[in-house]
This record gives C-alpha cells, sequence and structure tokens, in this order.
C-alpha cells in the first residue's frame, strides 16, 4: 500500500525503507504519512521489539524534496502544489506547542526503541528526523550535512535544540554555520553515531542483532518506560527526575516483569519477558 517507503516485519524487527533512491529518498509529504503510520503499525505489533529505519540505495534521506523548496521559493512561500502543503505544515509548529508536538518528536513518544540504520547522506530535514530517532548506527560512507545556512534558512523541526544536546552548542554552531561535511568517522567521534559498522553490508544485520538482544535479553516494558523518563526528564530538573523515578520504580516491583527478570537471574536462564502490542 505504500508509495514512498517499503515496510517490513520480522520478528523482532520491523524494518521501514525510505524507497526513493532516484531522488536520494528526498522527503515528501506523502512520505511523511507513510513513515508515521509504518512506526504506529511497528508499535501496535506484538511481534515488533524495536523498529528499523533506513533508506534505499545510496542515501538515508537527501532532505526535503527539491521541487517543494523550488515551488515554495519561487511562489514567495507557498502555492497550489505540494509546497503549500509544506508551507502549511511549518505554520502549524508554533512556539507554544508540546515538546513533542512537533513534526518529529512522535519519534521519541514511541514506546518502542528506533534505530536509524544511516546508510549514506542525512542532509537538511533529515538531519532532525534522524536525531529523534533513539539510536544511530552507521558506516565509514554516513554523511552528515545540515545545509540550512547554504539554501538561506534556519535550523529546523527542533534542530537547534536538538544538536546540542547530543554535540554541544560550539559543535551545534560549527555543524549548522559551515555546513560542513561529516562522514562517518567524525560522526561517531562527535557522537551523531552510537555505532560504526566498518562494512556497509553488515549495517542492516548489526542494527538487527542488536534489537535481537534487546528481545531476547531486555524487558519491553520497562524499556519502553525508561524511553519515557529519559525524553520527559530532558526537561525537569534533576529533583523532579529522581522524585518520578522513585514511583516509577515502585510500580515496577508490581509487575509480573519484575518477578520473571529476578527469578530468570537466579535460574540462570534467559528471561520471558511480555511483548507490547495488540496482535
Amino acid at each position: 500500500m505504500y508509495e514512498t517507503i517499503r515496510y517490513q516485519v520480522t520478528d523482532p524487527v520491523a524494518t521501514i525503507t525510505l524507497n526513493r533512491p532516484e531522488a536520494m529518498n528526498a522527503w515528501t509529504d506523502r512520505m511523511d504519512r507513510e513513515i508515521r503510520d509504518a512506526v504506529a503499525a511497528a508499535e501496535a505489533d506484538r511481534s515488533v521489539v524495536g523498529i528499523i529505519i533506513t533508506g534505499a540505495g545510496r542515501a538515508f534521506c537527501a532532505g526535503a524534496d527539491m521541487n517543494l523548496l523550488s515551488d515554495l521559493s519561487s511562489n514567495g512561500g507557498g502555492s497550489d502544489g505540494g509546497g503549500a502543503a509544506l508551507a502549511d505544515a511549518e505554520g502549524r509548529a508554533e512556539v507554544s506547542a508540546g515538546d513533542f508536538d512537533g513534526r518529529f518528536p512522535y519519534l521519541m513518544t514511541t514506546s518502542k526503541p528506533i534505530i536509524a540504520a544511516i546508510n549514506g547522506a542525512v542532509a537538511g530535514m533529515a538531519f532532525p528526523f534522524s536525531l529523534c530517532c533513539d539510536l544511530r548506527v552507521g558506516t565509514p560512507k554516513s554523511l552528515f550535512l545540515t545545509a540550512f545556512a547554504q539554501r538561506g534558512l534556519i535550523a529546523e523541526w527542533g534542530l537547534s535544540w536538538l544538536l546540542p544536546k547530543l554535540v554541544g552548542p560550539a559543535v551545534a554552531l560549527d555543524l549548522l554555520l559551515s555546513s560542513r561535511r561529516v562522514m562517518g568517522p567524525e560522526a561517531r567521534e562527535l557522537g551523531l553515531l552510537n555505532h560504526m559498522v566498518e562494512d556497509p553490508d553488515e549495517l542492516l544485520p548489526w542494527c538487527r542483532t542488536y534489537i535481537e538482544n534487546l528481545a531476547a535479553n531486555c524487558s519491553p516494558t520497562s524499556m519502553a518506560i525508561m524511553k519515557r523518563q529519559v525524553y520527559a526528564q530532558l526537561h525537569q530538573g534533576l529533583g523532579a527526575a529522581e522524585a518520578e523515578a522513585a514511583r516509577l520504580m515502585v510500580e515496577s516491583f508490581n509487575r509480573p516483569d519484575f518477578a520473571e527478570g529476578v527469578q530468570s537471574f537466579i535460574q540462570k536462564r534467559p528471561p520471558e519477558f511480555g511483548r507490547l502490542g495488540n496482535g
């Protein structure tokens, strides 16, 4: 049913592949909707423990489709075509919006871990999209490029908040102001990548093995709660974060996953945790 992505589930992994290789997987409004739909499907699928998002061909995503940007620039910010839809979406991103109400932070509220498998170039709006994924795994051929300053634009879709949290304000400003190319090894050094796989052909298998290990050893409920803690508490002080952790820990004591985690350790066997989802 999808036109711009591929979606595949092989227990315990859902793989979402941006599938416009002829356009370096450039972002369109339809792709935006299809990715949201696929993430929601993966979250509801009980067989899925983790989600991998990657790109077909030689790029992860080259940013917004240049036809949309051309449309916006030549029509004063909007038209009757796809550029108008993009402009309308920008207009809805108000300063007063909730912390997770923007275009990409829904990935942070998804209860299952999301790995961005960075197989090639990440540019423009794909940059904040990738940073809203929980982990980023790449290869020496991975490439990060902000590009906004070179297009007369600004750090969009929360990138001015997301990027300094990962690399610090000085490095963030360097990358934003210069729009310089950051390849895989430097991206790993800066913290843009959590892991780097030397052989590009092993990127997806590596990510799959990571999620298989989570499925075999970790409580999906615990992972969902910890993911929510990490992102929500980025906006809190230490005291509030510790108080909430104390409350959540008491709740954990009453869950079957706690009893299973203790018993599996005592009995020296792999844990058998219940999964999340409907089907």
